[in-house]
């Protein structure tokens, strides 16, 4: 694997964990105000159950990336997880915490 791009992707997942961890530790210290108003109560339950959603989706996308940099550290990075082949770089380029190749991945999707 290329040292290039092992580094680039590090800095990138360096980069997107922090920016996760900041957005979930924003959303625990200012949680959504209450509106108060009968008539905007069913909005706020979607808008609560959409933040819920939103924040599972960046908690999952936090253990990818986590994933991923304990890869990097072991000497892993880059190879499918589910056949150990290696992971096409310009997925990793796009996807640096991508866990299967695209094979594995579409067969994964079916």
């Amino acid at each position: 694997m290329d040292s290039k791009l092992i580094d680039n992707a590090r800095r990138t997942l360096e980069a997107e964990r922090a920016r996760i961890r900041l957005e979930l530790s924003e959303e625990v210290e200012h949680p959504h105000v209450a509106h108060g108003a009968q008539t905007a109560a069913a909005t706020e339950v979607s808008e609560s159950q959409r933040g819920q959603q939103l924040r599972e989706r960046e908690e999952l996308h936090l253990g990818q990336i986590e994933g991923a940099l304990r890869r990097v550290e072991a000497g892993t990075f880059g190879l499918c997880l589910t056949c150990g082949k290696q992971i096409a770089p310009e997925r990793l380029e796009a996807l640096p915490w991508a866990q299967d190749c695209v094979d594995c991945h579409a067969r994964k999707r079916r």
